[in-house]
């Protein structure tokens, strides 16, 4: 399965998804001061330390559909999609860039820090 679900998407690539009616599962692996500082819409606040005792929580959501996994520049999103992967957890992919390029690219209504 991993094969067919790329590592990362651009932000991009994810809004034209979502425009062709993909549904997303957006899971935001920040901090909470910076979840309340910029977030997507729709997005779930999952920090980075709390995955691994919420992973049967992810598997659940990512049955319903693909797990978007986001942070700041992209960085702790991939390392937690590789973690999630390593546990057997294929339906899962980061936002390359994470939300400071969603916000530069795609959507300038969310705020930058």
């Amino acid at each position: 399965m991993t094969e067919s679900i790329p590592l990362e998407l651009s932000p991009q690539q994810v809004q034209a998804r979502m425009e062709g009616g993909e549904r997303f599962c957006l899971i935001d692996v920040r901090e909470p001061w910076e979840f309340q500082t910029a977030a997507i819409a729709g997005a779930n606040l999952v920090t980075m330390g709390s995955v691994p005792s919420r992973i049967q929580e992810l598997e659940t959501q990512a049955d319903e559909s693909p797990l978007l996994v986001i942070c700041h520049h992209g960085v702790r999103s991939l390392n937690v999609v590789h973690w999630l992967r390593q546990q057997g957890l294929d339906n899962c992919t980061s936002l390359c860039g994470g939300i400071d390029q969603w916000s530069r690219e795609i959507d300038a209504t969310v705020p930058r820090y």
